[in-house]
């Protein structure tokens, strides 16, 4: 069991090629237990969701055989999302914030093989991780976009370094910030120096951090050594939940292989690949799939990615 832990959204999205009219399911630990639900991986979902959207999400998390835990909520979470180039930038405003997650019961957790926090607007406090923290001896796998997320009034998100993330992040087995998320948190340009920025992050604590790094690929650091995973191309429909199956393809392989880094990455950005050329919930995905992208990107071994500075 792999348990993620963060809200459900329901999202608007438009990109050049895509326009889904209505909001659809969405969310960084939803779009990770998708695709590993979608890869045979037995998945739970923990977060909040309104009666607005309740009977949608019990339903289509039915469909894809996704175990739930639902806090009650006044309203379900969803952002507008509007890309306005090709590499996944993009204006983020606020359609509806739920309630925080809270504090539950560590029986939910426990037995997990994996606990992955990804939150999506601080619904999960840095008291809340340090109780699972407490409670869970297993693998502790963070995204931590939405620690560092806020809104203003008009709903336009912005970001932020909290006080305190240091010592949060340093709780977790594996950080994995993007690029923008890499440089609030440490004030490097991850396009330039994602190294130094890896560097930083794994001075508070966690044991591995990985930096993605949208069309250039992602770098994994353990403390001894850089891997350079190269991205594998494609015709980019909706970047919306990248990272979060990264996240997903990461975990799958990490515990196929005993923690072989290069494996799990370049399983990681295969599967992220499959996300990115469709939009929505129903994006096809399956291990074999993955598998055979992730075989070609075994072979570029000596991939380096398109940085200022490289390892």
């Amino acid at each position: 069991m792999i348990t993620a832990i963060g809200n459900p959204v329901y999202d608007y999205i438009k990109t050049k090629k895509v326009d889904t009219k209505d909001r659809v399911l969405s969310g960084c630990s939803t779009n990770a237990a998708l695709a590993l639900a979608k890869m045979g991986e037995q998945v739970k979902l923990v977060g909040a969701v309104g009666d607005d959207f309740k009977d949608q999400f019990i339903e289509e998390l039915t469909k894809y055989k996704i175990d739930y835990e639902i806090i009650p909520s006044k309203e379900t979470g969803g952002f507008s999302l509007i890309y306005y180039d090709d590499f996944g930038n993009r204006t983020l405003d606020l359609l509806g914030r739920a309630a925080e997650i809270g504090r539950f019961n560590p029986s939910i957790y426990r037995q997990s093989e994996v606990v992955l926090i990804a939150p999506i607007l601080k619904e999960v406090s840095h008291a809340d991780i340090r109780n699972m923290r407490e409670n869970f001896n297993s693998l502790f796998f963070c995204d931590p976009q939405g620690l560092l997320r806020g809104a203003h009034e008009d709903g336009r998100i912005y970001h932020e370094k909290p006080d305190g993330i240091e010592e949060i992040l340093g709780l977790f087995d594996i950080v994995k910030p993007n690029e923008l998320e890499g440089k609030v948190l440490t004030g490097i340009d991850c396009r330039k120096d994602p190294y130094e920025a890896a560097r930083v992050i794994k001075s508070w604590g966690p044991k591995i951090v990985i930096v993605t790094l949208a069309e250039l690929g992602s770098i994994i650091y353990d403390g001894d050594e850089f891997i350079n995973i190269p991205p594998y191309e494609i015709d980019l429909v909706d970047a919306t939940g990248a990272g979060d199956t990264y996240m997903a393809g990461f975990t799958f392989e990490y515990l196929r292989t005993g923690g072989d880094f290069r494996s799990a990455g370049c399983f990681a950005s295969a599967t992220s690949s499959i996300m990115i050329e469709h939009s929505g919930p129903d994006f096809p995905m399956s291990e074999a799939a993955v598998r055979h992208r992730q075989e070609s990107l075994l072979t570029m071994e000596d991939f380096k990615p398109a940085v200022t500075i490289n390892a």
